[in-house]
């Protein structure tokens, strides 16, 4: 509300009030208004403002980090399922040193020796997930030099060799991994549209806070303005005699609360002003004005859509089926990995040496090279440790589904009132919005009889008790509404305004 507002406020107020009009404009000019008078203001509206704490709020930057740092880790997971190249060498590994040679005559002689290795090494790996397997292709080059009396130099050289890695008798890991993942970035997904709709409540009790504190600076300093008003009318009666004291009295108290709420309501506006700055992420000192209507969408929450749409979109059910997943996987790790098995590791290239100076020459005359290996774990004895690790995994897998059956049943129950609550709010901000004209229309035909000497002073006060309270009321069943309409949003991830899913 700007000064010029305010003033024009005043002027209303005193042509429905006549008495003492000059005056009541006068103090109006000097009252500290709670509005800053400052040049173009913002004018938002709930929903730009959700929009903007959403795209440029602490809460809505921070959603949007998380998902792309899932996102990312998501890459990298699937990435480890695509064909590697690696690359491996052993720089020039040199020795020096005095060793013994045993002569034909059988003694030692020791001689000096200076020796250099070096060699490189390329592998392509590729990870099966559905057998667990994996295969590798590698490449690669030796060199060993020695010097001294017996000194030679040799290449060593593979030009391929494919390989395979097979675990038996082994939980299948890949395929586990695979699973885990896929259900976390969905859950990441989930989470970050909840995230926004987070930011969306916090911005709408940010917006309505402000709301309420300014519909309470203009009604308190309304209240100054009636009540200076009333005292100073009252002065003149009990000039006259036809008021006791005590009326008066309680006249400059009232006066005297109203100001001291005036002063109440500017700081709290001032403060509810800052907060809904920081909310939306706008610079301190920003000019804001708040666009606020009392339409509301007309549209019912059916109860049973909403639980069908929490469990298809909530997060946490999402969660606990990850929670099972990783339970059976306890189960499948524990049965199978402490039992018998091994591992079967095979490859299949070709090898090639030389004694020359040139490397060229390890790739003539190649031979086969083969090799196979198969490692074993037979337990034998184990004292009851594998049967006593499955079970224990078991138990973790029944305490995880009991648990899992009651995170689905609140999401149903939270998710089934919530949509009874939106409801319910939209009916208490009906009344509460009649309320808040009735009360206002109470108080002005009080005001009237009480000038004009037909109610007591108590009535009057009264009548302007209720009114501030229907205005507050008003306020917070707007709250209220807009609360429950986004914390539906949030819990089923479903527009039922427009019959959509909540997606990007």
């Amino acid at each position: 509300m700007t000064y010029a507002e305010s003033i024009l406020a005043v002027r209303r107020i005193a042509a429905r009030y006549p008495f003492f009009a000059v005056r009541a404009i006068a103090i109006a000019v000097l009252l500290p208004l709670g509005a800053q008078t400052l040049g173009a203001q913002q004018t938002l509206t709930l929903k730009q403002a959700i929009e903007m704490a959403q795209r440029q709020g602490a809460q809505g930057r921070v959603a949007e980090r998380t998902r792309a740092s899932a996102r990312d880790r998501d890459h990298a997971f699937s990435a480890g399922f695509l064909p590697s190249l690696s690359i491996s060498g052993q720089t020039p590994n040199y020795t020096r040193s005095i060793v013994g040679v045993i002569q034909p005559d059988g003694t030692t002689q020791y001689i000096p020796l200076q020796e250099t290795d070096a060699g490189l090494n390329a592998t392509i790996s590729q990870k099966i997930p559905w057998t667990n397997t994996t295969l590798s292709f590698s490449s690669g080059l030796n060199q060993t030099k020695v010097t001294g009396a017996n000194g030679f130099q040799s290449w060593s050289s593979t030009p391929f060799s494919v390989g395979i890695s097979q675990p038996i008798f082994r939980a299948n890991t890949q395929r586990w991994d695979i699973r885990e993942q896929g259900l976390r970035i969905e859950s990441s997904e989930r989470k970050y549209l909840e995230a926004r709709e987070d930011a969306a409540i916090a911005a709408t009790n940010a917006f309505f806070d402000l709301y309420a504190a300014g519909a309470n600076l203009k009604n308190a300093q309304a209240n100054v303005l009636v009540n200076d008003t009333l005292f100073t009318l009252n002065k003149g009666r009990l000039e006259i005699g036809k008021i006791g004291e005590n009326d008066l009295l309680q006249s400059e108290l009232a006066l005297l609360r109203a100001r001291a709420s005036f002063a109440d309501a500017r700081l709290a506006h001032e403060r509810a002003l800052s907060q809904f700055r920081i909310t939306i992420n706008v610079p301190p000192g920003t000019p804001i004005e708040l666009s606020v209507t009392a339409e509301v969408p007309q549209f019912d929450a059916d109860t049973a859509a909403a639980v069908k749409s929490a469990r298809e979109n909530s997060s946490t059910v999402n969660d606990v089926v990850a929670s099972e997943v990783h339970a059976d996987r306890a189960v499948s790790e524990a049965r199978w990995n402490g039992g018998a098995g091994g591992t079967l590791n095979a490859s299949y290239g070709y090898n090639g040496t030389s004694t020359g100076s040139s490397a060229s020459d390890a790739y003539k005359n190649l031979l086969n090279s083969q090799r196979l290996n198969l490692s074993v774990q037979l337990p034998i004895w184990q004292w009851g440790a594998h049967s006593g690790a499955v079970d224990a995994a078991k138990a973790d897998r029944d305490a995880a589904r009991t648990t899992a059956e009651v995170s689905r049943a609140q999401v149903d129950l939270n998710a089934h009132f919530a949509a009874l609550q939106l409801t319910q709010a939209r009916l208490g901000l009906a009344i509460a919005a009649k309320a808040d004209t009735v009360a206002t229309k109470r108080f002005d035909v009080a005001y009237n009889r009480y000038v004009i000497g037909r109610i007591a002073i108590d009535n009057l006060y009264l009548a302007q008790s209720e009114k501030d309270q229907a205005l507050v009321s008003y306020a917070q069943a707007l709250r209220a509404y807009w609360t429950a309409y986004y914390q539906l949003r949030k819990l089923t991830l479903y527009d039922f305004e427009t019959g959509r899913q909540i997606r990007e």
